[in-house]
């Protein structure tokens, strides 16, 4: 994850001289969405955090790279379905992951005039993250020795906004529902001939995570031609 990050940090500086670039950091809450627990589709249960980089190629995308790092607890004592109520699993897993896409901004968003810059935005692209390989034997969550990691990729859909609140300094907050490829960050349908056995749930729905929570980036490069952003 680290040499993803390092690339596409290599590739964007390499890229482009005369654009506005953001680096900064990303801080709020992870949930997930499977067959544990609460179906809320936002309501964080483990802290999130982690660093990302804007590469503003106009005032209506940006290229974008970041890494994120959450946990979170499925926990079926606190489902509203008395299903999953009496069945009373829990589990808690965390996710690492790097993602790389674009930004796409409702309204035109130029950091390089004087005055407020505000616009709501989107974000998609191709996300790969890695996560802890559990299942459930006898009711009882077992972990693989040497707590062994497995990977899927996701694809990240994001709602956001941002806006300056000095001439170098952007807030944000957003929201990122992540569809995944696989069924098993709740240890629900563990992959393997040898783990048949212990599959539950719905098995022909991949689970999804979410990270909420707000953004603060640093702006600098250089200004471009005024044609650009015209």
């Amino acid at each position: 994850m680290r040499i993803f990050f390092v690339v596409a940090l290599l590739f964007f500086f390499a890229s482009g001289e005369a654009q506005t670039y953001e680096i900064g950091g990303f801080v709020g809450g992870a949930n997930n969405i499977g067959d544990i627990g609460r179906t809320n589709f936002i309501l964080p249960s483990g802290p999130a955090f982690g660093g990302l980089f804007k590469w503003n190629k106009s005032k209506r995308y940006a290229w974008r790279a970041h890494v994120i790092y959450g946990t979170f607890t499925a926990d079926d004592s606190k489902s509203g379905l008395p299903s999953r109520q009496q069945r009373g699993f829990r589990i808690k897993n965390s996710v690492l992951e790097a993602s790389a896409g674009l930004e796409f901004n409702f309204v035109e968003y130029n950091l390089h005039k004087l005055g407020p810059a505000f616009t709501p935005y989107l974000y998609t692209g191709l996300t790969y993250f890695r996560y802890d390989f559990k299942y459930f034997d006898a009711a009882q969550l077992q972990e693989i020795p040497g707590n062994q990691r497995d990977g899927s990729f996701a694809i990240p859909m994001t709602v956001g906004f941002k806006a300056r609140i000095s001439q170098a300094l952007i807030l944000g907050g957003e929201i990122g529902a992540r569809y995944t490829f696989t069924d098993n960050l709740d240890a629900s349908n563990p992959e393997g001939s040898n783990f048949e056995q212990f599959r539950f749930g719905n098995i022909f729905s991949d689970d999804w995570y979410v990270f909420s929570g707000i953004t603060l980036t640093y702006t600098f490069g250089r200004k471009p031609c005024m044609d650009c952003f015209e």
